[in-house]
């Protein structure tokens, strides 16, 4: 029996870098796959390239951040699985490079909106059925700028702070309810793997999407279940 194999993973923003690693790793691990994201082709050209039946995936294309949307998916998971274990949280961008006074208002509500409230509206969609079921997984990844912001990164780190705030929040009130949610901190995602190819000061400390699937595969297995409201660097050095 594989690891995850009946349980259902919700992934959001599958589609990306990172995403597309992560829905392959939890696919292999034996779990049913729900991949969320606002672009239905490419989310239907992952879901072949995962090579998977018809039964263990499904899609749905919507905005993260519309509560009524990602209950709509909540809703298209559980007809199709009858449970949801876990919420994959990877939902969000970067804006920065320019200093508070440079930064626009609505840089600053793009990025909150991509990072907090996209957290909001997966999480009182999809952690209910979690709590129903006595057990659950809820994961993010989020940066070190969160708690210690470098200048010209505002908007991105006032986002991923107000995003951890959330996810520590959720954290206390599971606690004790068979349902974790924790956080993963990357600096860079090294999709391109440079820090193999071409090691160097600058990439030092950057994370294979590789990398961040095992450690989020990690904390989906029972072993994993007293880990709660962890903020879990990923970055192999001292921040």
């Amino acid at each position: 029996m594989t690891p995850l194999e009946n349980r259902t993973v919700v992934i959001a923003g599958a589609a990306g870098g990172l995403g597309s690693v992560a829905s392959a790793a939890f696919g292999r691990a034996g779990a049913n796959l729900a991949l969320l994201g606002h672009n239905a082709q490419k989310l239907e050209a992952l879901a072949a390239q995962l090579k998977l039946p018809a039964s263990r995936f499904v899609i749905y294309a919507g905005d993260a951040g519309s509560q009524q949307e990602m209950e709509a998916a909540a809703s298209a998971v559980m007809q199709k699985f009858g449970r949801i274990d876990v919420l994959v949280n990877l939902v969000g961008g970067w804006v920065g490079g320019k200093d508070i006074f440079a930064t626009s208002r609505e840089d600053l509500a793009g990025m909150i909106d991509q990072h907090l409230f996209a957290s909001y509206a997966l999480m009182r969609a999809f952690v209910p059925p979690m709590l129903a079921n006595k057990w659950g997984r809820v994961l993010a990844v989020s940066s070190p700028n969160a708690s210690r912001p470098p200048g010209k990164n505002s908007p991105y780190a006032a986002g991923k702070a107000a995003m951890e705030a959330l996810m520590l929040s959720l954290a206390q009130e599971v606690k004790g309810s068979g349902v974790t949610a924790n956080l993963l901190l990357v600096k860079t995602i090294d999709a391109a793997h440079q820090r193999t190819i071409s090691p160097s000061e600058e990439n030092r400390s950057w994370t294979s999407p590789e990398e961040i699937s095992a450690t989020l595969l990690h904390l989906c297995r029972e072993e994993a279940g007293t880990i709660n409201g962890a903020r879990i660097p990923l970055y192999g050095e001292p921040y």
